[in-house]
């Protein structure tokens, strides 16, 4: 408490101060009413808060109660864990323990605050009012006496007053007297005179007595009722501290309980090893595992063959092209996994730094950087084993085919023109018509083809030497292709044995048999001819030979004979094919009543010719218009021409991306209005997906002006998204 040097007093330094000491002191007791009403809040905050908590660990006791198998075990163990209980879970139980013990406290503290604090308050302002009360009353009692005191001196003052003034006119009377009647008027006047004196001493002596009461009054009475209020005043107080002192050592109580539930739970805490759920979960999990039999080769279920790999001189130049992608990726991703392998090692003793507290980072960007590392360590690692296993299998087959001969130096290129696969001799069609070329000698083909390329690259070669090879390479590709009148007799030397019965496929697959249009063969020839036995023929496998697995379905024109209507429908196919088609360069969104939607690359029939850059087409059942610029016209199919070489490098698409290409500007239909354009001001970054980037001077379409929330709707390449109305202006 802190020291006082001069202790104050009311009486010798407040004089006739009672009013201000008595509304000071009244002001002070009142007061006692809100500190007891705080502690009643209080007292209600405190049950409630006992109440959520009792009611916060109750659910959780009940959810802990129907997981606690799942998070101690997992849904499936081998063996039930009964009544027991992971080591975290138990930790948990603590904890919520030490909730329901704390909850406990808080309602005794707030019971204790009721019956030590507020009602102890309640009792003392009572007290202390009514004291004050009496306080006031005798500070009103003196006043009163002192009034008195000054009535009755105002009283012998009016008396003395009255006989002064009838003593002079019994003067004036005596002066004024006949003999005869002199005598007596001077007696009266003597006898007045008596009387004037006797109302002064008697008004002296009052005016002592008053001076005398009031000396008393303000030296005395008020002054000692003034010290009495003080002392007063200081009781309160001195009461008040004692029992903020009991509310203090309640709240010091109910702390030091609850610091005893929080140490014992760190004790807990700290027994919780991280190896001892995981030790619980192993042993009720553990069973006797069996690993997965490797895959082995399965037949076609519609052609009998053993797992011997095709070593012919076809399969040989897709297994050397295989193996030469194997030996080139084989070493990068060696020494790529190598380096992420060392990676991994080191984020790991990182973390086990971060859990002994040697370094202060999350833990849990370490982890999560661990996990980016290895999953970059098992794409390598696939890859290579992938490789390794590639390797080996085509050198255990057929040796090392790799060495010897010269790769192509194919390049991923787009064709601009017409091309035909040097291969294959198809064309290679598509919207962007994607495939390889060589650099050196001009070999172009098909993606797919890639893998079935001899290495036989003659090396660089000048222009003319390219189109030499070009014209060789289509003429051999043309001659390597089957005729389809001796396809039939190609077939011959395939037996039924190579294949499963007939009857169980569906369709008859000997080759002998036709149910073309000319009936050459008639049903009993048939049966004749399948009743003789298949005589095999022996034949010297070429290159561009047929494979002995592969079976060749006849051509169309043996299958397809002339049906009831045949001719009315070659004559609506003709009507459709004489319309005018296009084929979409870029997806279109419909954006109004009237459009269509269609994507790229489809197909469509063209209605009405291109009026203002719109077409109206029909795609399927649907009709519409469209924009004139996102699509081209398709010309009618005519006989495949040879192709000439392409210098794809050269390519208008050579530089397209993967991404979907955005369509151009759209022109607007007739009717409409006329578009507003808009011009960026400022560069603008977007805060979402429905705000457009802006940089300066970029101009955009003008769809919807501010509306008063300060953005604008404005569009482009036919999507509407939001800019700040403020940061565009009109062109």
């Amino acid at each position: 408490m802190a020291e006082v040097d001069i202790a104050p007093h009311f009486g010798a330094e407040l004089k006739d101060a009672f009013k201000p000491v008595n509304s000071w002191v009244a002001g002070n007791i009142a007061w006692l009413d809100d500190i007891q009403q705080f502690y009643r809040e209080r007292s209600t905050i405190e049950k409630e808060y006992s109440a959520k908590l009792v009611g916060l660990a109750k659910k959780h006791y009940e959810k802990k109660s129907r997981k606690s198998g799942s998070l101690s075990v997992g849904d499936t163990p081998v063996m039930t864990p009964g009544s027991l209980e992971s080591a975290s879970l138990t930790t948990w139980t603590t904890h919520l323990s030490m909730v329901e013990a704390r909850a406990a406290e808080h309602d005794k503290f707030a019971s204790e605050i009721i019956s030590h604090v507020a009602e102890p308050l309640k009792y003392v302002a009572g007290q202390f009012e009514e004291m004050r009360k009496r306080h006031a009353e005798y500070a009103a009692k003196l006043e009163q006496e002192r009034d008195a005191c000054y009535s009755d001196l105002g009283k012998y003052k009016g008396k003395y007053d009255g006989v002064c003034s009838e003593l002079e006119n019994r003067r004036k009377k005596a002066q004024s007297a006949f003999d005869h009647s002199k005598p007596k008027a001077q007696s009266a006047f003597h006898q007045q005179s008596q009387e004037m004196h006797n109302s002064k001493n008697a008004y002296l002596i009052n005016i002592q007595v008053a001076n005398h009461q009031k000396a008393l009054y303000y030296h005395s009475y008020v002054p000692e009722l003034l010290d009495s209020l003080q002392d007063l005043s200081e009781t309160k107080t001195s009461k008040l501290n004692t029992i903020w002192t009991q509310a203090a050592k309640l709240e010091s109580d109910i702390l030091a309980k609850s610091g005893d539930h929080v140490n014992h739970l760190n004790k807990e805490i700290q027994r919780n090893n991280p190896l001892l759920d995981s030790m619980m979960f192993a042993r009720h999990n553990a069973s006797d595992w069996q690993e997965p039999a490797d895959k082995a080769f399965e037949p076609s279920p519609l052609w009998h063959d053993d797992a011997s790999m095709v070593t012919d001189d076809t399969a040989k130049i897709f297994l050397r092209n295989i193996l030469s992608k194997s030996k080139a990726s084989l070493a990068d991703n060696k020494r790529e996994a190598d380096t992420k392998r060392r990676e991994v090692a080191n984020m790991k003793r990182l973390r086990e730094r971060v859990r002994m507290g040697k370094e202060q980072k999350d833990e849990v960007e370490v982890v999560r950087a661990t996990l980016h590392l290895q999953e970059q360590l098992h794409e390598c690692e696939r890859k290579q084993s992938t490789a390794e296993v590639e390797k080996s299998t085509i050198t255990g087959a057929v040796g090392d085919v790799s060495v010897g001969g010269r790769n192509h130096n194919l390049k991923a290129q787009t064709f601009k023109i017409p091309t035909n696969c040097d291969l294959c001799g198809d064309r290679i069609w598509g919207l962007s018509a994607k495939g390889f070329d060589c650099k050196d000698c001009g070999y172009t083909l098909h993606s797919k083809c890639e893998m079935k390329v001899p290495a036989d690259c003659p090396g660089e070669q000048s222009k003319e030497g390219r189109k030499k090879l070009k014209a060789e390479r289509q003429e051999a590709a043309n001659a390597s292709m089957p005729d389809p009148s001796s396809s039939t007799a190609d077939m011959a030397d395939i037996s039924r044995s190579n294949t499963l019965n007939s009857l169980s496929s569906g369709y008859a697959t000997n080759p002998r048999r036709s149910v073309s249009a000319a009936g050459s063969m008639t049903e009993e020839t048939v049966h004749e001819k399948e009743a003789e036995p298949v005589k095999p023929r022996l034949t010297k496998p070429s290159v561009g030979g047929m494979r002995k697995n592969r079976v060749v379905a006849p051509p169309p024109t043996q299958y397809v004979g002339e049906l009831v209507g045949n001719g009315e429908n070659a004559r609506s196919k003709a009507s459709k094919s004489s319309e005018p088609q296009g084929k979409m360069l870029y997806t279109y969104q419909a954006l109004s009543e009237g459009e269509v939607d269609i994507s790229e690359g489809t197909v469509f029939t063209i209605i009405e010719p291109d009026d203002g850059g719109w077409t109206k087409v029909r795609c399927g059942s649907d009709e519409g218009l469209i924009p004139t610029a996102y699509f081209e016209a398709v010309a009618t199919k005519a006989e495949r021409p040879l192709s000439t070489y392409s210098n794809s490098s050269a390519s208008l698409a050579g530089s397209m991306t993967g991404a979907r290409k955005k369509g151009p500007a759209v022109a607007p239909k007739r009717g409409a209005k006329k578009l507003q354009w808009v011009e960026a001001l400022y560069v603008y970054t977007a805060q979402s997906d429905a705000e457009w980037s802006m940089q300066e001077g970029e101009r955009f379409v003008l769809v919807s002006p501010d509306s008063g929330d300060g953005w604008a709707e404005v569009e482009k390449g036919g999507v509407s998204k939001s800019v700040p109305a403020n940061y565009i202006q009109h062109v």
